[in-house]
This record gives C-alpha cells, structure tokens and sequence, in this order.
C-alpha cells in the first residue's frame, strides 16, 4: 500500500466517523475543504457523538442551526459536495429529523433546495399557511420540478399513446379513400402473382374515420396526504393526455368532497397547486361524480388513483363501481403512481374490485404510458401488469 494510499484510506474514515480534535483516533488532519464537508455531515447526523436520554439509551443529535440563512448555506454546500441524488436524501432526512417544515416557508431555504417530487409535495402541503413571497418562490421551485418532469415524460407518453391510437382505428373493411396501401401491400405479399407481377388485396387495412375523440380519459385523484406523489406525477401526465386533440381528459381530485380541475390540464403547475392534500376520503362521492362526466362508457377509460381506504360508504362505493363496469367503462385502480412501490392499501376492497375485473396495482411514472397504450388497445391489463413484473391485487 502507498503512503497516499493510506492517507486517503484515514482521510475517509475519519470523515466516515466524525470526532472533533482528531477525537476519532485516526490521526488525521482534515483540510480546510474536507472541514467544511464534515460540518455539513454534523450538522444534520451529529457525527460527533450520542447523547443519552433518561432511559440511558443512546440518541442521534442533530446540530443543524434551525435559522434561515444557515440552512441556506448548508443547501449550498450539500449541493457542492455531493451529487443531485445524495442531496435529496440529505434534503428528506432534514425535513423528518430536524423538522424543518417551517423552514420551507423562507424564500431563502427554497432557493437553494434542490427540485424533486417529494420536495414539491412538501411545499403544496404548506401552501396555505405561506406568506405571499415565500409562495410565489414555491411555485417557481415546483414549476422547476414539473418542467424536468415533462421532459422526462411527456414524449413517451406521447408515443405510446397515439401509437395505440393510431392501431385502434384502422379497419378491415375501409373505403378506397381509407385504405392504408403501404400496411396493405405488406399484409397482401403472399398473395402475389408471379404471372401477372400483381398483388390480389385479399385484405384490405385502412385508417378508419377519426372521430373528435377516440378515448374518454379520466383520472380520479385521491388528494389524502399519503397519496401527494401519486397527485404530482397525475397532474403532469394528465396535462399531457389533455394536449392530445385524439382523447378527451377529464381529471378531477377529491378527499370528502370532488373538485373537477380540467381546467387546469392548461398548466400542470397551477393543477398541481390546487390540490388539498390531507383529509378524508369518500371514493363513493368520487366516483358519483365522475359517472356524472362520463357520456360515452364504451369509449371510456377511468383510472381511480387512491389506496381504497374508503371513509364514506363503501357498500355503495363498491356498488358503484360495478355500475361503471357493467356499463362498458373499462376502470384501473392505481394504488399509487410514484417510483415508492406499492403503498398500504385496503386489500379488501381490492379483491373485490379485481373479481369485478378492476385490477389494482402501483404503478411507476416509467410504467404509466405503456398501461395507457395497453388500456387505450383494450388489452388484458393484468396480463399487461404480470409481463411488466407488477404485482396485482387478486380476489
């Protein structure tokens, strides 16, 4: 082993355990850099040492001086010191450690956060009880989120979709002026003719009439406060969706009551910042409601994203949800859409729903354009789910 070697081998344990005035046992001297990096460690970790509570156990410290210009200048040197992943673990074990939710009403704090999903739902949780400056930065901070988002999601949305679009209106049996002569001549080359050097058209693939919209979507949000990410990443999607002239998206959120925000598809941001999060929940309500939107069940695909914790009636929930069904609405419970996993969820109305042919599951935000392409095409969705490794709900 080289000297240097061995410097560095010290230099990281001694950053690893902490210990001030070499107190550690390594020996070794930090520079002035490797200080500064070890200070933002202490101040959220407490590498120093435990203290003991009355118990005589052992209990983290953490050193974080709870004013705004301090915790703006640990942001920064978190932000400088390590990568954009590491800092929004150290943002979330801040926030739950030191409770720091108040300090996300500062302008200053919020500006040297680092974007992310969990961060835009912390600040639309507070965003009632901002004062007007600190809400106007919040905006900018989740509009940044919903901005990287979008460039993430949007076109494979995009594709999947009009992709599936564009297969479910082809025909069999289309006029001369809708035949798809390209699709045509390749389903036909067995059929040539060697002798007349021609192609007999036994079948005949066109494109269809398009009509103002092929699919009704609509999205049903679960606004309690366990399902934020899941509302996040709905919004965007949703916004997408309802810039596509071929489907007509409706998206409304509810918690005891329902709240129809169409309207807002224009602007994921303001969509995103009108949700409540919190509070109860009457998915019974939810879906009276959307019965009321819904003009075409055949053509229509509703997606309820919520736990199925029903805190209204959920005899008539249920009876409800097999009205929809029975009438030809072709309905998805995600359990959550958000890269957590599957959330807790009430398994019970979830076995239910599945022996009504509503599958329920969580969902990724890299999982979601396939399962609308594969909801648009009618295919089998918990065939879809188990092919893409998902774990459905079963009855």
């Amino acid at each position: 082993m080289t000297q240097s070697t061995d410097t560095e081998r010290l230099r990281r344990w001694r950053l690893l355990l902490g210990g001030h005035n070499n107190s550690d046992g390594t020996g070794c001297t930090l520079s002035s850099e490797d200080s500064r990096l070890d200070g933002a460690l202490s101040a959220l970790y407490d590498k120093s040492g435990f203290s003991s509570n009355s118990s005589g156990k052992s209990s983290k410290r953490g050193g974080l001086n709870k004013s705004a210009p301090s915790v703006a200048r640990w942001l920064g040197d978190i932000r400088e010191f390590f990568p954009a992943s590491v800092v929004r673990v150290m943002q979330r074990d801040a926030i739950d450690r030191l409770n720091l939710q108040a300090l996300l009403l500062e302008p200053e704090t919020m500006t040297a956060l680092e974007p992310d999903v969990e961060l835009a739902v912390n600040l639309v949780a507070l965003k009632d009880v901002m004062p007007a400056k600190a809400k106007e930065t919040a905006r900018l901070v989740v509009n940044k989120v919903v901005e990287a988002l979008m460039k993430k999601l949007e076109s494979p949305l995009r594709q999947a979709v009009l992709g599936s679009l564009n297969r479910a209106t082809r025909n069999r049996r289309p006029k001369h002026i809708e035949i798809d002569w390209n699709r045509t001549i390749r389903a036909n080359l067995k059929h040539y003719q060697r002798e007349q050097k021609t192609i007999i058209p036994e079948t005949r693939i066109g494109y269809g009439r398009k009509k103002s919209s092929l699919r009704d979507i609509v999205l049903c949000l679960d606004q309690s406060g366990s399902m934020g990410a899941s509302v996040v990443y709905s919004g965007i999607f949703g916004a997408v969706l309802a810039s596509l002239p071929a489907v007509s998206t409706k998206l409304v959120v509810f918690d005891t009551a329902v709240v129809d925000l169409t309207a807002q598809l224009t602007d994921p941001v303001d969509l995103i910042f009108g949700v409540q999060l919190g509070g109860g929940t009457d998915i019974n309500l939810a879906l009276g409601f959307c019965q009321g939107l819904i003009q075409r069940p055949q053509d229509t695909i509703l997606i309820l994203v919520s736990d199925l914790y029903e805190g209204g009636n959920q005899r008539e929930m249920l009876a409800r949800a097999q009205a929809l069904v029975s009438s030809g609405v072709q309905m998805i419970a995600l359990l959550a859409l958000s890269d957590d996993g599957a959330p807790s969820f009430d398994h019970e109305v979830a076995a239910v729903l599945a022996g009504m042919g509503v599958p329920s599951f969580a969902c990724t935000p890299d999982q979601f354009p396939d399962l609308m392409a594969a909801a648009i095409n009618r295919s089998d969705i918990s065939a879809w789910a188990a092919a893409n490794e998902i774990t459905v709900a079963r009855g």
